[in-house]
């Protein structure tokens, strides 16, 4: 966010009727500023080196480095830029992929102007929760390989990571995995939202991860969470 206070957004997309759309919907919102287009993943990384945007909506595949790894690239850099993946299909290997290469969030490209919008405000802010049924989705297929066909897991080695944490912090981290917002673990553990915010913080300080979306993918990963009922 500049001295204005207005969000900064970086669109990287190989269409460029896509990416002129995209403007046109967050240019005519108060407190949001396109400051760059990108053709390609290398020039996206490029431009997140010399504008340092607030969010960077990442299509994933593109010419000379696909969104995935120029995803890699940004976040593995220290760049404070939080990454929107664009996809076409909701369970899409590259979504999860984004997921796993630090993405904070990702989006259907017929998404709703009004959904784009929102979803920019929230990864800004760092709050951004995957929704619960898209969470199970990607990570029985992508992370567990759940399914009707596949072999039952075999146990992930538990991360000593885990250990730092507090049994309260511990709760915490299953709770964010089943995509609750603050305000609902809040509720669920009768908190306050600001006592659950420092929980929050202080999880993704001991594992090491930029924002809650990377504990849900964590938390799966590790094993501490595995997607087990279908309707959930």
């Amino acid at each position: 966010m500049n001295e204005s206070g207005r969000l900064r957004v970086l669109l990287a997309d190989d269409q460029p009727l896509l990416r002129m759309g995209f403007r046109l919907i967050l240019e005519g919102e108060d407190g949001l500023e396109v400051v760059g287009e990108a053709s390609d993943g290398a020039d996206a990384v490029r431009q997140v080196g010399h504008l340092d945007p607030d969010v960077v909506l990442m299509d994933v595949r593109m010419p000379t480095l696909d969104g995935i790894e120029a995803t890699r690239a940004i976040t593995g850099s220290g760049a404070r830029a939080r990454i929107i993946i664009l996809t076409t299909f909701d369970l899409d290997e590259y979504a999860f992929a984004g997921l796993q290469a630090g993405a904070s969030a990702f989006l259907l490209k017929d998404v709703a102007p009004a959904d784009l919008v929102q979803a920019v405000r929230v990864v800004a802010s760092g709050d951004a929760v995957v929704a619960p049924r898209v969470t199970q989705r990607l990570l029985e297929t992508y992370v567990r390989g759940a399914g009707p066909a596949a072999a039952p897991p075999a146990p992930a080695p538990r991360d000593p990571l885990l250990e730092d944490l507090t049994p309260r912090e511990t709760e915490m981290l299953e709770a964010m995995s089943e995509g609750l917002s603050n305000a609902e673990i809040a509720h669920r553990y009768f908190l306050s939202e600001a006592t659950v915010k420092t929980h929050v913080r202080r999880i993704l300080t001991k594992l090491h991860l930029r924002d809650r979306v990377q504990a849900v993918v964590y938390a799966y990963e590790t094993g501490l969470v595995t997607p087990s009922n279908p309707d959930y």
